[in-house]
């Protein structure tokens, strides 16, 4: 189906039009008509598939459709996403997506001086783009009306709840008028999800574009056995014979992450890092700098599996498997964007097999696997334990016999400190 089959503006035709696309996605030419209709949405939708514009499109135009709704540059629109990245991406989207509507937006986030946003919100904008946390905090300061509110959008839903955003985003919802469009999107329908949906939405029509947890059709998947110590000289290896222009390539933590990108700067592959630790400021460069081709590889943690959004990246790297199954599919998403092909090779040691078969069993099917010759694993090799940012071996305590945590420590943290969610700093 064409977009100009789904009833949108003049306007916005032209703006798509200049972006380049003229076919919509399963999850646009679903979408954009309940949205249209003023529907409350449940969307499922895996990532790459277009979701941003099966949303964005359509609110505009009902904004267009209503201008009466607008009360003294209180915003009318909302969208709330897990991450700084997605929330810029998203934000774009509304910018380019809008050009030839009068409306004015801002996007919202943690990590950068909020003088600017709360300039911006003073003067009055239609839509918002925000993560949580920076968001309440304007809200505790006043910075922002959200009682003109007429469409909310929960982006990454799912991933949000994993960060422990469920509080933050209840607090700003009761800022929010209760007579509203709810359109709240996400990769997976847990039971959390649906309880969420049916907390904040009225009589939601329920949209389901592909199966849950299944990787792009278009992503060609490999697995390349590896001994532990020889992943970065592989990956340099088949970067270089291979002439890999642009990689994505992803690691469980931080540390890993700076050195990685450290050791194949070395190897004369000009490499960047970008996590949570890093500045909004160096995010947004070494970003910027990826897209443009100054940057060969860029090397994330999680954080960057459902935000970046790259035109026609070519390749995905799982220089280590995620410990969970689900964020592999995120990952390798990244990559075969808008109907393209792209590539995924994940580089797999012996402590990793399990990683594998769980993520083999998400996808409900099994990865093909090739030994790179001159990289053959050796089989003497035993398998340790992951040691990462969220699960690490058993150590000895301070405060008690070894393999014993104390009494009312959670997952063995001394103290009876509890761990907190992944991502919960609030810094958006």
């Amino acid at each position: 189906m064409l977009f100009n089959q789904l009833g949108l503006s003049a306007e916005l035709l032209r703006a798509v039009d200049e972006q380049g696309y003229q076919q919509a996605t399963p999850i646009q030419q679903q979408a954009i008509p309940l949205v249209l209709e003023g529907r409350d949405v449940l969307a499922g939708a895996q990532t790459g598939t277009g979701k941003t514009a099966g949303f964005t499109l359509p609110l505009l135009q009902r904004l267009q459709l209503s201008p009466s709704g607008a009360q003294r540059g209180r915003p009318r629109v909302l969208v709330l996403t897990p991450t700084r990245e997605l929330a810029a991406q998203v934000g774009e989207s509304v910018r380019d997506y809008g050009r030839h509507l009068p409306f004015r937006s801002t996007v919202i986030f943690g990590g950068v001086s909020a003088n600017p946003q709360i300039s911006k919100l003073r003067k009055g904008v239609e839509i918002v783009v925000a993560t949580p946390g920076r968001l309440l905090d304007h809200l505790q300061q006043r910075n922002v009306d959200l009682s003109g509110i007429e469409i909310l959008v929960l982006d990454e839903a799912d991933r949000m709840l994993d960060m422990g955003f469920i509080r933050d985003i209840r607090k700003i919802l009761q800022k929010l008028p209760e007579k509203r469009q709810t359109l709240l999107f996400s990769a997976t329908f847990s039971k959390d999800i649906r309880r969420l949906a049916g907390d904040f939405l009225h009589k939601p029509a329920e949209i389901q574009v592909a199966a849950q947890n299944t990787a792009a059709d278009r992503v060609c998947q490999v697995v390349h056995p590896v001994d532990r110590r020889r992943k970065r000289e592989l990956l340099s290896h088949r970067i270089g014979a291979e002439n890999w222009q642009q990689v994505l390539v992803f690691t469980r933590t931080k540390h890993g992450a700076n050195r990685l990108a450290e050791q194949l700067t070395g190897d004369g592959i000009n490499s960047v890092a970008i996590h949570g630790n890093k500045s909004q400021g160096a995010r947004t460069r070494a970003l910027a700098d990826f897209k443009a081709g100054d940057v060969r590889v860029l090397v994330a943690t999680d954080i960057a599996a459902r935000g970046l959004d790259i035109d026609r990246l070519p390749h995905v790297i799982n220089f280590e498997l995620p410990n969970v199954p689900e964020d592999y599919v995120h990952r390798i998403g990244r990559t075969a964007r808008a109907g393209r092909e792209g590539h995924a090779v994940s580089l797999v040691c012996v402590d990793e097999r399990k990683l594998l078969a769980d993520i083999e069993r998400v996808l409900k099917c099994k990865i093909d696997i090739e030994i790179i010759p001159g990289y053959e694993p050796d089989p003497s090799i035993r398998a340790e334990p992951i040691q990462n940012g969220r699960s690490k071996p058993q150590q000895r305590r301070r405060n008690g016999p070894p393999g014993k945590a104390r009494a009312g420590a959670p997952g063995g943290r001394p103290g009876g400190q509890r761990r907190r969610p992944a991502g919960r700093r609030r810094t958006g």
